[in-house]
Protein backbone atom coordinates (compact mmCIF):
# COMPACT_ATOMS: atom_id res chain seq x y z
CA UNK A 1 0.00 0.00 0.00
CA UNK A 2 1.59 3.41 -0.80
CA UNK A 3 1.01 6.41 1.62
CA UNK A 4 0.31 9.67 -0.60
CA UNK A 5 0.22 13.16 1.05
CA UNK A 6 -1.24 16.15 0.01
CA UNK A 7 -1.19 19.92 1.14
CA UNK A 8 -4.30 22.15 0.89
CA UNK A 9 -6.22 24.27 2.29
CA UNK A 10 -10.01 23.83 1.00
CA UNK A 11 -10.77 27.00 0.68
CA UNK A 12 -13.38 25.60 -0.42
CA UNK A 13 -12.93 22.10 -1.36
CA UNK A 14 -14.09 21.99 -5.05
CA UNK A 15 -14.25 19.67 -8.08
CA UNK A 16 -10.33 20.37 -9.36
CA UNK A 17 -9.89 19.00 -5.99
CA UNK A 18 -12.24 16.49 -6.55
CA UNK A 19 -10.08 15.55 -9.79
CA UNK A 20 -6.67 16.04 -8.29
CA UNK A 21 -7.91 13.09 -5.76
CA UNK A 22 -9.02 10.78 -8.77
CA UNK A 23 -6.27 10.97 -10.57
CA UNK A 24 -3.86 10.24 -7.40
CA UNK A 25 -6.40 6.62 -7.05
CA UNK A 26 -6.06 5.93 -10.62
CA UNK A 27 -2.31 6.09 -10.17
CA UNK A 28 -2.39 4.43 -6.70
CA UNK A 29 -5.12 2.37 -6.50
CA UNK A 30 -3.99 0.46 -3.23
CA UNK A 31 -3.07 3.83 -1.55
CA UNK A 32 -3.70 5.84 2.11
CA UNK A 33 -3.84 9.30 1.45
CA UNK A 34 -2.93 11.70 4.27
CA UNK A 35 -3.91 15.20 4.15
CA UNK A 36 -2.03 18.60 5.75
CA UNK A 37 -4.76 20.69 6.46
CA UNK A 38 -4.27 24.85 6.74
CA UNK A 39 -7.43 26.02 9.11
CA UNK A 40 -8.37 29.45 9.65
CA UNK A 41 -5.95 31.73 7.80
CA UNK A 42 -4.40 30.78 4.68
CA UNK A 43 -1.03 31.24 3.38
CA UNK A 44 -1.30 34.22 1.68
CA UNK A 45 -3.24 35.87 4.43
CA UNK A 46 -6.23 35.41 3.49
CA UNK A 47 -9.57 34.19 6.25
CA UNK A 48 -11.08 31.13 5.53
CA UNK A 49 -14.31 30.85 4.48
CA UNK A 50 -14.82 27.59 6.12
CA UNK A 51 -13.81 26.39 9.99
CA UNK A 52 -11.04 23.97 10.06
CA UNK A 53 -13.80 21.51 11.52
CA UNK A 54 -15.90 21.66 8.43
CA UNK A 55 -13.15 21.40 6.06
CA UNK A 56 -11.81 18.45 7.93
CA UNK A 57 -15.24 16.47 7.69
CA UNK A 58 -15.52 17.30 3.75
CA UNK A 59 -12.24 16.11 3.24
CA UNK A 60 -12.76 12.72 4.71
CA UNK A 61 -16.14 12.75 3.09
CA UNK A 62 -14.30 12.92 -0.32
CA UNK A 63 -11.78 10.76 -0.01
CA UNK A 64 -9.03 11.23 2.56
CA UNK A 65 -8.48 8.42 4.86
CA UNK A 66 -6.34 11.04 7.32
CA UNK A 67 -6.42 15.05 8.35
CA UNK A 68 -3.59 16.66 10.60
CA UNK A 69 -3.41 20.05 11.32
CA UNK A 70 -0.56 22.57 9.38
CA UNK A 71 -0.72 24.84 12.61
CA UNK A 72 -0.90 28.84 11.86
CA UNK A 73 2.17 29.65 13.57
CA UNK A 74 3.39 27.72 10.37
CA UNK A 75 1.02 28.21 7.36
CA UNK A 76 0.32 31.41 7.73
CA UNK A 77 3.86 32.33 6.71
CA UNK A 78 6.12 32.74 3.34
CA UNK A 79 6.14 29.70 0.82
CA UNK A 80 9.37 27.77 2.38
CA UNK A 81 8.40 27.74 5.83
CA UNK A 82 4.63 26.68 4.36
CA UNK A 83 6.28 24.03 2.48
CA UNK A 84 8.83 23.55 5.03
CA UNK A 85 6.69 22.38 8.11
CA UNK A 86 3.96 20.60 5.52
CA UNK A 87 6.77 18.30 3.98
CA UNK A 88 8.11 17.61 7.50
CA UNK A 89 4.40 16.17 8.86
CA UNK A 90 4.51 14.26 5.48
CA UNK A 91 7.65 12.55 5.87
CA UNK A 92 7.27 12.08 9.78
CA UNK A 93 3.97 10.27 9.16
CA UNK A 94 5.78 7.61 6.55
CA UNK A 95 4.68 8.94 3.45
CA UNK A 96 5.77 7.47 0.23
CA UNK A 97 5.00 10.83 -1.59
CA UNK A 98 3.78 13.96 -2.05
CA UNK A 99 1.43 14.82 -4.75
CA UNK A 100 0.37 18.21 -5.39
CA UNK A 101 -0.76 20.53 -8.59
CA UNK A 102 1.33 21.66 -11.08
CA UNK A 103 0.44 24.55 -13.72
CA UNK A 104 3.77 22.97 -15.89
CA UNK A 105 3.51 19.47 -14.62
CA UNK A 106 7.51 19.30 -14.97
CA UNK A 107 9.75 17.73 -12.69
CA UNK A 108 12.68 18.09 -13.94
CA UNK A 109 12.55 21.94 -14.79
CA UNK A 110 11.03 22.53 -11.43
CA UNK A 111 13.93 20.59 -9.23
CA UNK A 112 16.13 22.05 -11.55
CA UNK A 113 15.20 25.18 -10.30
CA UNK A 114 14.65 24.10 -6.32
CA UNK A 115 18.29 22.74 -6.60
CA UNK A 116 19.62 26.00 -8.02
CA UNK A 117 17.95 28.48 -5.28
CA UNK A 118 19.28 26.24 -2.72
CA UNK A 119 22.90 25.82 -3.56
CA UNK A 120 23.16 29.53 -4.59
CA UNK A 121 20.69 31.11 -2.50
CA UNK A 122 22.49 34.61 -1.20
CA UNK A 123 23.43 35.40 -4.86
CA UNK A 124 19.99 34.40 -5.99
CA UNK A 125 18.37 36.51 -3.53
CA UNK A 126 20.57 39.30 -4.67
CA UNK A 127 19.27 38.73 -7.90
CA UNK A 128 15.92 38.63 -7.12
CA UNK A 129 15.81 41.86 -4.99
CA UNK A 130 17.46 44.08 -7.77
CA UNK A 131 14.77 43.01 -9.79
CA UNK A 132 11.81 43.74 -7.63
CA UNK A 133 13.81 46.58 -7.09
CA UNK A 134 13.87 47.77 -10.77
CA UNK A 135 10.05 47.10 -10.70
CA UNK A 136 8.80 43.49 -12.18
CA UNK A 137 6.95 41.27 -10.18
CA UNK A 138 8.17 38.28 -8.12
CA UNK A 139 7.14 35.52 -10.51
CA UNK A 140 9.01 37.93 -13.54
CA UNK A 141 12.30 38.36 -11.13
CA UNK A 142 12.46 34.77 -10.36
CA UNK A 143 12.57 34.06 -13.89
CA UNK A 144 14.97 36.71 -14.31
CA UNK A 145 17.39 35.65 -11.52
CA UNK A 146 17.21 32.09 -12.60
CA UNK A 147 18.14 33.24 -16.46
CA UNK A 148 15.28 30.76 -17.50
CA UNK A 149 12.30 30.96 -19.84
CA UNK A 150 9.53 30.06 -17.21
CA UNK A 151 6.36 31.27 -16.08
CA UNK A 152 6.09 30.83 -12.31
CA UNK A 153 2.59 30.28 -11.63
CA UNK A 154 1.56 29.83 -7.95
CA UNK A 155 1.23 26.02 -7.57
CA UNK A 156 4.60 25.91 -9.46
CA UNK A 157 6.18 28.11 -6.83
CA UNK A 158 4.82 26.36 -4.03
CA UNK A 159 5.95 22.89 -5.80
CA UNK A 160 9.37 24.47 -6.06
CA UNK A 161 9.27 25.42 -2.08
CA UNK A 162 7.86 21.40 -1.70
CA UNK A 163 10.86 20.17 -3.78
CA UNK A 164 13.57 22.66 -2.09
CA UNK A 165 12.26 21.28 1.79
CA UNK A 166 12.87 17.27 0.31
CA UNK A 167 16.19 18.01 -0.81
CA UNK A 168 16.97 20.01 1.99
CA UNK A 169 16.54 17.49 4.46
CA UNK A 170 17.36 14.62 2.51
CA UNK A 171 13.50 13.25 2.85
CA UNK A 172 12.57 9.78 1.26
CA UNK A 173 9.22 11.50 -0.30
CA UNK A 174 9.06 11.50 -4.15
CA UNK A 175 7.05 14.50 -5.85
CA UNK A 176 3.74 13.44 -8.11
CA UNK A 177 2.91 16.00 -10.11
CA UNK A 178 -0.88 16.63 -11.54
CA UNK A 179 -1.74 19.53 -14.03
CA UNK A 180 -3.65 21.94 -12.80
CA UNK A 181 -6.17 22.43 -15.13
CA UNK A 182 -7.51 26.03 -14.18
CA UNK A 183 -5.66 29.68 -13.67
CA UNK A 184 -5.41 30.10 -9.62
CA UNK A 185 -6.05 33.55 -10.16
CA UNK A 186 -9.13 33.50 -12.11
CA UNK A 187 -12.23 34.83 -10.76
CA UNK A 188 -14.27 34.92 -14.31
CA UNK A 189 -14.36 31.66 -15.27
CA UNK A 190 -17.32 29.72 -15.75
CA UNK A 191 -15.86 26.13 -16.52
CA UNK A 192 -17.04 23.03 -14.38
CA UNK A 193 -13.67 22.67 -12.70
CA UNK A 194 -12.83 26.95 -11.56
CA UNK A 195 -10.41 28.05 -8.64
CA UNK A 196 -11.19 28.78 -5.28
CA UNK A 197 -10.73 32.44 -5.38
CA UNK A 198 -12.93 32.30 -7.94
CA UNK A 199 -15.83 30.59 -6.12
CA UNK A 200 -15.39 33.37 -3.19
CA UNK A 201 -15.54 35.58 -5.43
CA UNK A 202 -19.07 34.34 -6.79
CA UNK A 203 -20.36 33.48 -3.31
CA UNK A 204 -19.58 37.20 -2.19
CA UNK A 205 -21.52 38.32 -5.67
CA UNK A 206 -24.68 36.45 -4.79
CA UNK A 207 -23.97 33.80 -7.61
CA UNK A 208 -24.64 29.65 -7.82
CA UNK A 209 -21.62 27.52 -6.94
CA UNK A 210 -23.33 24.79 -7.04
CA UNK A 211 -22.19 23.01 -10.00
CA UNK A 212 -17.89 24.18 -9.04
CA UNK A 213 -18.29 22.14 -5.63
CA UNK A 214 -19.25 18.59 -4.79
CA UNK A 215 -22.40 18.36 -3.15
CA UNK A 216 -20.70 17.41 -0.10
CA UNK A 217 -19.30 21.03 0.39
CA UNK A 218 -22.46 22.88 -0.70
CA UNK A 219 -23.73 20.90 2.56
CA UNK A 220 -21.36 22.96 4.36
CA UNK A 221 -21.47 26.02 2.21
CA UNK A 222 -25.71 26.53 2.87
CA UNK A 223 -24.99 28.31 5.07
CA UNK A 224 -22.71 30.66 3.80
CA UNK A 225 -25.05 34.17 2.50
CA UNK A 226 -24.47 36.58 -0.04
CA UNK A 227 -22.50 39.54 1.83
CA UNK A 228 -21.16 36.93 4.29
CA UNK A 229 -17.55 36.96 2.77
CA UNK A 230 -17.87 41.01 2.49
CA UNK A 231 -19.03 40.52 6.34
CA UNK A 232 -15.92 38.49 7.51
CA UNK A 233 -13.94 40.96 5.63
CA UNK A 234 -15.42 43.85 7.63
CA UNK A 235 -14.96 42.36 10.84
CA UNK A 236 -11.59 41.33 10.65
CA UNK A 237 -10.42 45.07 9.72
CA UNK A 238 -12.58 46.02 12.84
CA UNK A 239 -10.29 43.94 15.14
CA UNK A 240 -7.00 44.69 13.01
CA UNK A 241 -8.00 48.46 13.23
CA UNK A 242 -8.21 48.47 16.71
CA UNK A 243 -5.19 46.32 17.72
CA UNK A 244 -3.40 48.97 15.47
CA UNK A 245 -4.48 51.81 16.50
CA UNK A 246 -4.07 50.84 20.31
CA UNK A 247 -0.94 48.82 20.10
CA UNK A 248 2.41 51.18 20.74
CA UNK A 249 5.16 49.03 19.28
CA UNK A 250 3.92 47.15 15.70
CA UNK A 251 7.40 46.74 14.87
CA UNK A 252 7.87 43.03 17.66
CA UNK A 253 5.31 41.31 15.16
CA UNK A 254 6.30 39.00 12.18
CA UNK A 255 6.47 40.43 8.70
CA UNK A 256 6.87 43.80 10.47
CA UNK A 257 9.67 45.94 9.15
CA UNK A 258 11.79 48.77 7.42
CA UNK A 259 9.45 51.19 8.94
CA UNK A 260 6.45 49.87 8.01
CA UNK A 261 5.22 50.20 11.40
CA UNK A 262 4.72 54.28 10.96
CA UNK A 263 2.85 53.53 7.41
CA UNK A 264 0.07 51.86 9.41
CA UNK A 265 -0.07 54.07 12.34
CA UNK A 266 -0.52 57.01 10.11
CA UNK A 267 -2.39 55.56 7.31
CA UNK A 268 -5.06 53.25 9.28
CA UNK A 269 -7.35 56.50 10.03
CA UNK A 270 -7.44 57.36 6.80
CA UNK A 271 -8.89 53.25 5.49
CA UNK A 272 -12.11 52.11 6.11
CA UNK A 273 -12.02 48.77 4.40
CA UNK A 274 -8.88 46.00 4.32
CA UNK A 275 -8.39 46.05 0.65
CA UNK A 276 -8.15 50.33 1.12
CA UNK A 277 -5.47 49.83 3.77
CA UNK A 278 -3.71 46.96 1.76
CA UNK A 279 -3.38 49.15 -1.68
CA UNK A 280 -2.34 51.99 0.40
CA UNK A 281 1.02 50.33 1.72
CA UNK A 282 1.57 48.54 -1.30
CA UNK A 283 4.80 48.90 -2.76
CA UNK A 284 7.33 47.25 -4.69
CA UNK A 285 9.22 45.79 -1.50
CA UNK A 286 5.64 44.69 -0.15
CA UNK A 287 3.71 42.59 -2.19
CA UNK A 288 0.26 41.95 -1.62
CA UNK A 289 -0.07 38.71 0.29
CA UNK A 290 3.16 40.06 1.92
CA UNK A 291 1.15 42.54 3.18
CA UNK A 292 -1.73 40.32 4.19
CA UNK A 293 -0.20 37.72 6.22
CA UNK A 294 2.02 41.04 8.10
CA UNK A 295 -1.58 42.14 9.07
CA UNK A 296 -2.62 38.41 10.43
CA UNK A 297 0.52 38.31 12.08
CA UNK A 298 -0.44 41.83 13.58
CA UNK A 299 -3.97 40.90 14.37
CA UNK A 300 -2.88 37.70 16.07
CA UNK A 301 -0.33 38.93 17.91
CA UNK A 302 2.35 36.78 16.81
CA UNK A 303 6.17 38.07 17.36
CA UNK A 304 9.22 37.94 15.78
CA UNK A 305 10.43 36.59 19.17
CA UNK A 306 8.20 33.96 19.35
CA UNK A 307 9.09 32.53 16.05
CA UNK A 308 12.29 32.58 16.80
CA UNK A 309 11.56 29.70 19.36
CA UNK A 310 8.80 27.53 17.60
CA UNK A 311 9.59 24.06 17.24
CA UNK A 312 6.88 21.90 15.25
CA UNK A 313 6.75 19.91 18.49
CA UNK A 314 3.28 17.42 18.15
CA UNK A 315 1.18 16.78 15.81
CA UNK A 316 -2.85 17.26 15.71
CA UNK A 317 -4.76 14.67 14.05
CA UNK A 318 -8.55 16.74 13.28
CA UNK A 319 -10.09 13.82 11.85
CA UNK A 320 -9.56 9.87 10.07
CA UNK A 321 -11.76 7.21 8.50
CA UNK A 322 -11.63 3.87 9.77
CA UNK A 323 -8.42 2.31 7.44
CA UNK A 324 -6.77 5.70 8.55
CA UNK A 325 -7.06 5.13 12.18
CA UNK A 326 -5.88 1.80 11.56
CA UNK A 327 -2.73 3.47 9.83
CA UNK A 328 -1.96 5.17 12.67
CA UNK A 329 -2.09 3.25 15.18
CA UNK A 330 0.30 0.87 13.44
CA UNK A 331 2.55 3.82 13.36
CA UNK A 332 2.45 6.11 16.09
CA UNK A 333 5.13 4.38 18.60
CA UNK A 334 7.85 4.91 15.98
CA UNK A 335 7.16 8.70 15.08
CA UNK A 336 9.65 11.58 16.37
CA UNK A 337 7.06 13.71 16.21
CA UNK A 338 4.23 12.88 18.80
CA UNK A 339 0.57 12.60 18.06
CA UNK A 340 -0.14 13.62 21.71
CA UNK A 341 -0.78 17.50 21.85
CA UNK A 342 1.25 19.78 24.04
CA UNK A 343 -0.66 22.44 25.35
CA UNK A 344 2.18 24.08 26.92
CA UNK A 345 3.54 24.55 23.69
CA UNK A 346 3.58 27.89 21.36
CA UNK A 347 1.83 26.50 18.49
CA UNK A 348 -0.83 25.28 20.57
CA UNK A 349 -0.97 29.16 22.44
CA UNK A 350 -1.59 30.44 18.80
CA UNK A 351 -3.82 28.19 17.54
CA UNK A 352 -5.82 28.67 20.52
CA UNK A 353 -5.93 32.29 19.78
CA UNK A 354 -6.74 32.50 16.46
CA UNK A 355 -9.07 30.12 16.73
CA UNK A 356 -10.38 31.98 19.04
CA UNK A 357 -10.17 35.36 16.76
CA UNK A 358 -11.51 33.25 14.16
CA UNK A 359 -14.89 32.93 15.82
CA UNK A 360 -15.10 36.63 16.64
CA UNK A 361 -14.72 37.42 13.62
CA UNK A 362 -16.79 34.49 11.83
CA UNK A 363 -19.66 33.86 14.66
CA UNK A 364 -18.72 30.11 14.61
CA UNK A 365 -17.89 28.40 17.88
CA UNK A 366 -14.59 27.51 17.08
CA UNK A 367 -12.85 27.94 20.05
CA UNK A 368 -14.91 25.41 22.06
CA UNK A 369 -13.81 23.13 19.19
CA UNK A 370 -10.26 23.72 19.58
CA UNK A 371 -10.34 23.26 23.12
CA UNK A 372 -11.89 20.08 22.82
CA UNK A 373 -9.17 18.63 20.88
CA UNK A 374 -11.27 15.79 19.71
CA UNK A 375 -10.83 13.89 16.70
CA UNK A 376 -13.70 13.63 13.67
CA UNK A 377 -14.25 10.09 12.91
CA UNK A 378 -15.80 9.31 9.62
CA UNK A 379 -18.01 6.62 10.32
Amino acid sequence: MQIIGIICEYNPFHNGHLYHLKKIKEMYPDSLIILVLNGYFLERGEISILSKEDKTKVALEMGIDVVVELPFVFGSQSADTFANKSIAILENLKCDYVAFGSESANVEILEKISEYTKKESKEYQRQVKKYLDEGYNYPTSLAKALNVDFTFNPNDLLGISYLKAIKQHNYQLKPILIKRTNAYHDITSNDTIISASNIRHKLAEGQDILEYVPKETQGYLQNIKAGDITKFKANLFTYLKYKIITEKDLSIYLDVDEGIDYRLKKIIYECSTLEELIENIKSKRYTYNKIRRMLIHILIGFTKEDNKNLTLDYLKVLGFNEKGQAYLNKIKKDLQIPLTINKSSLVYKYELITASLYGLITNRKTYEYEVKCQPYVLK
